[in-house]
């Protein structure tokens, strides 16, 4: 114990993982938590292995990229943890983000847990979007035109900006050489705010299912929880791993396997699958600045949910009509995404309309509508 007091580094590792009290009734949807943290690791070591053998140049990225599959020993193996990884993280991020939004998580005291969530969420968007580029596929050089050219929105300095993006007049070399460099730098940073996040949490007791604030029925963290986590990481490493070896390329494009030309345009350009609702939100609008501005808003949007809902009902377990509204915004995500990944005709381009409404409306109207009507109804009783 005297080991532990001397040295900072195992005292902070004792508070938060050994000594930790953590709510007795915690359910699986709290071990997403810990995945998330897996994932992170997971793509942070095979993007360091992949990077020494990776070549940023346009005429030899998309080679590099082949010989890594082929040459490399496992290669292969590094590749597709890698690229599916970067699904299992998203897949791992949105259902915690899910779990926070119906139990009520991002209410007083964690809202600034909340909001520097909202802020990785944002970031690994960037940093996943950044790694797409970098195969130098069809679907790679198309998405990073797209994608940099709404930059060009931005009132007077808008080309200037695309030009610096670019580092010259188009997608060229310098265009991967910053992508690449970013997205090499941004996982660390994501590490730096993982341990923010997880030291705001930790500042008070984690949230439970039943929304109530306890700090008499807890239990340590250690042993009961740390075998719980490694139970789940287990079984999602069952799931990753069948993705790796029986199914690898599902989740990828079918023309990031053919080499970037310029001169030749995609039929239908559509990114990952974990952009596709924000791609659809873009589309939705039919002003190039007022998509770009609804895109962004639709990922802020959600920062501010814990200074706008008011209800003193934590957990949705005691708020049935806010879970009505909460598996219908589910719905309408599911829609998006299907959307997104549609070309931009009849009549997805009225659905898509209609799901970019509610979703904002979700967040903006129906969230402080319903607090507000849950207090007054509790004041009531």
């Amino acid at each position: 114990m005297r080991l532990i007091r001397n040295n900072p580094l195992l005292a902070l590792l004792d508070n938060a993982v050994i000594t930790y009290g953590a709510p007795i009734n915690l359910s699986y949807y709290w071990n997403y938590g810990i995945l998330a943290a897996v994932c992170l690791g997971i793509q942070l070591v095979t993007g360091i292995i992949m990077g020494m053998h990776y070549t940023p140049h346009v005429d030899l990225a998309f080679s590099s990229v082949e010989h890594i599959m082929r040459d490399v020993n496992n290669g292969w193996l590094l590749r597709y943890i890698h690229s599916n990884g970067a699904s299992m993280f998203f897949i791992v991020v949105y259902t915690h983000f899910l779990r926070g939004l119906y139990y009520g998580s991002y209410t007083r005291p964690r809202e600034w847990v909340w909001v520097i969530g909202v802020i990785i969420i944002l970031l690994m968007i960037l940093t996943a979007f950044l790694g797409y580029v970098l195969p130098w596929g069809q679907m790679s050089f198309w998405a990073a035109t797209v994608i940099t050219n709404l930059f060009s929105t931005i009132p007077i300095i808008g080309e200037e900006v695309v030009h610096w993006l670019w580092g010259g007049f188009a997608v060229d070399n310098a265009t991967l050489n910053r992508f690449f460099s970013l997205h090499y730098l941004l996982p660390f940073v994501l590490v730096f705010l993982s341990i923010i996040h997880l030291t705001v949490l930790h500042s008070h007791t984690a949230s439970n299912p039943l929304g109530i604030m306890s700090r008499s029925d807890n239990i340590p963290f250690m042993p009961y929880y740390t075998m719980e986590d490694i139970f789940v990481i287990i079984l999602f490493l069952m799931f990753f791993s069948s993705f790796i070896f029986f199914m690898p390329d599902t989740l990828a494009h079918p023309d990031n396997y053919i080499p970037a030309n310029p001169m030749v345009t995609p039929l239908h350009i559509v990114p990952e699958w974990y952009f596709l609702p924000f791609y659809a939100i873009l589309r939705s609008i039919p002003d190039k600045l007022g998509g770009v501005i609804a895109m962004i808003s639709s990922i802020l949007v959600v920062a501010v949910i814990p200074f706008i809902s008011k209800s003193w009902i934590r957990s949705s377990s005691f708020r049935p009509l806010f879970r009505v509204f909460f598996w219908i915004f589910l719905l309408d995500c599911v829609l998006l995404a299907y959307i997104g990944g549609q070309p931009p005709e009849p009549p997805f381009i009225l659905l898509g309309r209609l799901a970019t409404a509610y979703y904002f409306l979700f967040f903006l109207v129906i969230i402080p509508i319903l607090g507000q009507l849950e207090t007054l109804l509790l004041y009531r009783k």
